[in-house]
């Protein structure tokens, strides 16, 4: 019997994107708000006040990948890095209260409608922070992807809802100002707003997995499972018990190899060992446990529904 172990690649330091996010929230709310003042819309408010939520969201983003990256230690033997899942849940909560407060918010406009005022320069200075959102949003989801961080895939989603809730105003503002019909203004910050629970469901379902040790995509199992199924020779060697999971940034995957019960410890363990560094070479942020077990025993397949 052998257990042997790979330790994943090191959980890189992703906070600089956090500080860039906390930087185009500060931005945008300052543009949104100065928009607001100047037309006195609902619409441009609740956008708004989705950025302030954005900049909220962004410093807890910051201190969960602060966490995250902090390596494992004898209270942690794991690391830390589903510090970034609670992070995702609390942004998917926000973005819920955010939706709820600019539904209110337009349902009480239609209730009490006012006049807009100076709507082109509110227009011109919510695209820009349109774009500012555009660019950042993109980027921190490109960099979220690549390293596997949620936090920055929640935040830069939340950009990019953000994003489709200004031009969904613009669009709004412009129709109320071009037609004269200003009930337009809080009718689509209701659309928004329901769009923007839709976003919130989705960042809370996908945190909730990973709290739960969801296993990898569908497609990492099947690459992973074409690797074992390219080592494996039936009645020689063999796998079963396979089980992976996903902690934020780290990967983590367990199996039994099934060998010759004449092999020699050397020679399993080398088996073992080869097998092992190919799965790394193509999952670098993997954590693998393998467990060797002779093939003819009848004792070797009694935890094969693990």
């Amino acid at each position: 019997m052998e257990s042997t172990r790979r330790p994943a690649a090191p959980t890189p330091d992703l906070r600089k994107y956090a500080w860039l996010a906390i930087g185009a929230a500060v931005l945008t709310v300052l543009l949104k708000a100065s928009a607001w003042a100047i037309t006195g819309s609902v619409g441009l408010l609740s956008d708004a006040a989705e950025s302030m939520v954005n900049l909220v969201a962004a410093i807890v983003a910051l201190v969960s990948l602060t966490i995250a990256a902090r390596p494992p230690d004898a209270g942690h033997h794991f690391g830390h890095t589903k510090a970034e899942y609670f992070s995702a849940a609390l942004e998917g909560i926000m973005v819920f209260v955010a939706a709820a407060s600019i539904i209110y918010l337009a349902i009480e406009r239609l209730i009490h409608p006012r006049p807009l005022e100076s709507l082109g320069i509110g227009l011109a200075i919510s695209m820009v922070a349109a774009v500012l959102n555009g660019i950042v949003g993109r980027i921190l989801i490109t960099v979220g992807t690549r390293h596997r961080s949620i936090t920055l895939r929640a935040d830069g989603k939340h950009l990019m809802t953000d994003v489709y809730t200004s031009v969904g105003v613009v669009i709004g503002l412009a129709l109320a100002w071009f037609t004269g019909w200003n009930w337009m203004d809080p009718v689509v910050a209701i659309l928004v707003g329901l769009n923007i629970l839709v976003t919130g469901y989705k960042l809370i379902s996908e945190s909730t997995a990973g709290l739960m040790d969801a296993s990898l995509s569908p497609e990492d199992n099947a690459r992973i499972q074409a690797i074992l199924d390219a080592h494996a020779k039936p009645g020689v060697i063999g796998f079963h018990a396979v089980r992976t999971r996903e902690s934020g940034a780290r990967q983590f995957m367990e199996m039994h190899m099934l060998v010759p019960g004449d092999w020699t410890v050397q020679r399993g363990h080398d088996a073992m060992e080869n097998l092992i560094e190919e799965i790394v070479a193509q999952f670098p942020s993997i954590h693998v446990t393998g467990h060797l077990e002779p093939i003819a025993d009848p004792r070797s397949y009694e935890d094969m529904t693990l």
